[in-house]
């Protein structure tokens, strides 16, 4: 093959190759905008806050979960991370305080059991509303999760096609000082040729 067809062949190639990864780039930075303009408008129409700095609400929770919530202090919820702090570190907290460490599935059959209980069931429909509100936020904080990833794969995808263009560009520089006749395996042969001489 001679190594001007060679070298047209890969550029070529090169060429569709930045085209796709420009064009997934595109649409992964729209997904990655959809998730995260989708998840902060949802959020935030909740109006949903961070107790103030200093509280009891934050002071009073385990210290392996105050970190979490306190560095959101007093602000609203509006990210995918704030939700999952929120959720896991707040809400989840609160449950198991009011459920005395059972779930709601725990509590919901000992009420079955129970029905007179009207303590016991406040309690499951305080559990069950709290779980409801958690999964929520933590299905906001998944979808979010994926928009950081498209935008991690789109920035991968915007380098990948610099770096196809880049060579791309080099193929065809590189063609145009190639003589006209020169043969892809010429040195290959020439190499054989003179080790078994």
């Amino acid at each position: 093959m001679r190594r001007r067809t060679f070298d047209w062949l890969m550029s070529t190639g090169g060429i569709v190759v930045t085209v796709v990864l420009i064009v997934a780039g595109v649409l992964l930075f729209a997904g990655y905008k959809f998730a995260d303009n989708n998840v902060h408008e949802q959020l935030a129409a909740q109006k949903i806050f961070f107790p103030p700095a200093g509280n009891d609400a934050i002071t009073g929770l385990p210290a392996a979960d105050r970190a979490f919530v306190a560095k959101y202090a007093g602000r609203q919820l509006v990210t995918g991370a704030q939700a999952e702090a929120y959720a896991d570190h707040f809400i989840a907290v609160h449950l198991r305080e009011i459920g005395g460490g059972k779930t709601y599935a725990q509590l919901s059959a000992r009420a079955l059991t129970q029905p007179n209980n009207a303590a016991l069931q406040a309690q499951v429909q305080t559990v069950f509303r709290g779980e409801t509100l958690r999964g929520l936020l933590l299905n906001a904080f998944a979808f979010w999760k994926l928009g950081q990833i498209a935008q991690l794969a789109m920035w991968v995808a915007f380098i990948l096609a610099g770096v196809m263009g880049a060579l791309t560009i080099l193929g065809f520089w590189h063609l145009r000082r190639v003589a006209p006749e020169a043969e892809l395996e010429a040195p290959v042969a020439t190499h054989l040729h003179r080790a078994s001489a």
